[in-house]
């Protein structure tokens, strides 16, 4: 749980409500600044043919590690907010 607290801190601070919206607001916004990034740098990358491959291929491994953490840490706050965890 310490690994998790480390990775996750806004996840396991929601105790009050406004903590716990503070935290979910947190993660989405993670998520969608993920989302803008990739697709600017897909955007300005994306024309080189062996460039834009490469960049296609390692932008979506990011894409999608920054949205399981996104998903993990509002699971994780709302889990935390319903004191199933501690």
């Amino acid at each position: 749980m310490d690994m998790l607290k480390k990775y996750f801190p806004h996840a396991f601070a929601a105790t009050e409500q406004n903590k716990l919206v503070t935290a979910l607001i947190v993660y989405i916004v993670v998520a969608v600044i993920g989302a803008v990034v990739g697709w600017l740098v897909g955007t300005l990358l994306g024309w080189i043919p062996v460039v834009g491959f490469v960049i296609g291929l390692v932008l979506k491994i990011v894409g999608t590690v920054v949205d399981v953490y996104a998903i993990g840490g509002v699971i994780l706050t709302l889990l935390t907010y319903f004191k199933v965890i501690k």
